[in-house]
């Protein structure tokens, strides 16, 4: 474990955001499944990034991985159309991502397969693959007594209608869409109430289309997906990460400006939401020719609807905490199932730096401060709360003790690299394990 000590200052600079964590998973997904050869770049060998490689070289896919400048690598990826699923184990760390799409695809021809992981992912809900896996008579076994991993199943996937709540993570319904295609008939998906995470889907379905899959979108209802359908290899640049790069644009509200290069204002990303929400708590952010730049200000509260980007939260409760008046967030109910609870951990986070919060079983109300105290606060082992805590250190009046903060491993290696080329001041220090 490790934790960091930050010495409060106001950071700002120009910032290349990294790779996208959404969209690599996709991209290495489908790369994966082709026909043929495909050379992926800009990728970053994050913790669950690397969770979905291991994992498609264990079904079959042979990846080439040269690393470039800033720690960017390109993969060389040769895919297996027909996964070989018999008898493997999959080790997805702690990748929620990485669990919930390559289950489908073991399920193509399941006999034996196992999934395994760690830390909160053996607590993460899987019950709309248990519901599927009953319908179609495959077999399963949870191995141990009040965890969902590891999962242990054998069975067929078949053609035919699924039906899934819209409420659910979309991380189920991108892992069917990946696998009915390669099925020998023609399968729908059919969302029962309202979907949430919309944006997720759009990337799912763009880099699908991209990789020579067509699957029918009818309004978010429902997704016609023909049988006997083949991925097909091309090349890929893997854009940067709006759910990262919301770090750094509330850094330059917060602290000095900041310039966030490598975010497409034409992107999918449902986190791209975060322009628009600085923008309506009154924050200046400015469209360049490469990204978003931010300058500091006062910024006030507002109602923010979480429910199609709930990554934000916990860099948003930040802003929301230092903003002049009120700011409820809502729609945030899934948060408590992700690498911590989030709206939890963030209310310990912000309390213990002296904001004033009331905790919902959906959201938070959060009033504004004019600054924070200072003090230790723990990452919960997630790698957004450690963030979203080395953000609120710009504020802080005393110094700001992060544990777990070898956390941002899972997703943003380099964060603390890059504080400090923005200008931070930290020491680390090891804990040992």
């Amino acid at each position: 474990m490790k934790k960091v000590e930050i010495t409060p200052k106001k950071l700002g600079g120009t910032i290349c955001i990294p790779p996208s964590k959404s969209v690599s998973h996709r991209a290495v997904m489908c790369a994966a499944l082709s026909q043929g050869t495909s050379v992926i770049t800009n990728i970053l060998l994050s913790d669950d990034i690397t969770a979905t490689c291991r994992a498609m070289e264990t079904l079959g896919a042979e990846i080439k991985y040269e690393e470039n400048e800033g720690k960017r690598f390109t993969l060389t990826i040769t895919g297996v159309s027909r996964p070989d699923t018999e008898g493997k184990t999959i080790d997805c760390i702690e990748s929620g991502s990485t669990l919930r799409f390559i289950i489908p695809l073991l399920a193509l021809k399941a006999r034996d397969s196992r999934v395994i992981g760690r830390g909160r992912l053996v607590e993460r809900p899987m019950q709309p693959y248990y519901d599927i896996f009953e319908e179609q008579d495959i077999t399963y076994q949870k191995e141990t007594e009040g965890q969902e991993l590891p999962l242990c199943f054998t069975g067929t996937l078949k053609p035919g209608t699924y039906r899934l709540n819209g409420s659910i993570s979309s991380q189920f319904i991108t892992g069917l869409l990946f696998a009915l295609p390669l099925l020998d008939g023609d399968s729908v998906i059919e969302i029962t109430t309202p979907l949430e995470s919309r944006p997720y889907i759009d990337i799912t379905l763009d880099i699908m289309e991209k990789f020579g899959i067509a699957v029918v979108n009818e309004d978010y209802h429902l997704f016609r997906v023909a049988g006997n359908q083949r991925y097909a290899a091309r090349d890929y640049r893997v854009e940067g990460d709006f759910s990262q790069g919301a770090f750094w644009l509330v850094g330059g509200i917060l602290g000095e400006k900041t310039d966030c290069e490598d975010l497409q204002s034409d992107s999918s990303q449902g986190d791209k939401a975060i322009v628009k929400i600085i923008q309506s708590m009154g924050g200046s952010v400015a469209q360049t020719e490469t990204g978003y730049v931010t300058k500091p200000g006062s910024t006030h509260g507002a109602v923010v609807d979480v429910s199609q980007c709930p990554d934000l939260v916990p860099v948003l409760t930040v802003l929301a905490a230092l903003s002049v008046g009120t700011t409820e967030i809502v729609g945030a109910a899934r948060l408590r199932f992700k690498e911590s609870d989030r709206l939890a951990a963030m209310n310990e986070v912000l309390t213990t730096l002296g904001a004033k919060v009331t905790e919902h079983p959906e959201g938070m109300t959060i009033e504004g401060v004019k600054y924070f105290t200072g003090g230790v606060v723990d990452s919960h082992n997630d790698h957004r709360i450690a963030m979203a805590a080395a953000i609120a250190s710009f504020a802080c009046q005393d110094k700001l003790t992060i544990t777990g903060a070898e956390s941002v491993r899972k997703s943003y290696p380099d964060f603390w690299e890059d504080f400090k080329k923005m200008g931070g001041v930290i020491h680390e220090f090891d804990l040992g394990e």
